[in-house]
């Protein structure tokens, strides 16, 4: 018996498994995308607020994001429909968590009104509850019976 040119059948089936490995890999890698971009972001925020009824009358677009690996952070901004004044909204920073080709929300971060709050952090700081932060000038006390 004579053996075909080339090297025979184990030849081609060589050949023909190491180009099933290279579509293989071909293909896992085209379904793992670069997800790592602001609209792809916007997205996944999008998904996550469409929950929300309340937000209807409100302009939702994301100020900035910074990627960490499986992690994004971003920091959205939201405006009344009927506001466009400069300094107005409200800027919360939510951490996203990629699952597959999206990103889902994983919590808040934490925001300021109106882009920066003049008082600092009124996150408890050792102050009581109607105690005024420090250097802020002294409110008259109101007559009995005004709020």
């Amino acid at each position: 018996m004579t053996q075909p040119e080339n090297g025979g059948y184990n030849h081609f089936v060589k050949k023909a498994v190491a180009a099933g490995v290279v579509a293989f890999a071909l293909v896992l890698c085209a379904c793992h995308r670069d997800i790592q971009n602001t609209e792809a972001v916007r997205q996944g925020m999008m998904k996550y607020l469409s929950k929300r009824t309340d937000l209807s009358a409100m302009d939702v677009s994301i100020a900035s994001v910074s990627f960490r690996g499986d992690e994004a952070d971003a920091m959205v901004h939201f405006q009344s429909r009927n506001s466009n004044a400069p300094g107005t909204g409200l800027d919360l920073g939510y951490v996203l968590e990629r699952h597959g080709n999206e990103w889902v929300v994983k919590g808040h971060k934490g925001g300021t009104a109106g882009g920066a709050n003049p008082h600092g952090s009124m996150g408890g700081g050792g102050m009581s509850p109607g105690q005024l932060p420090p250097g802020h000038p002294a409110i008259p006390p109101q007559p009995a019976g005004r709020p």
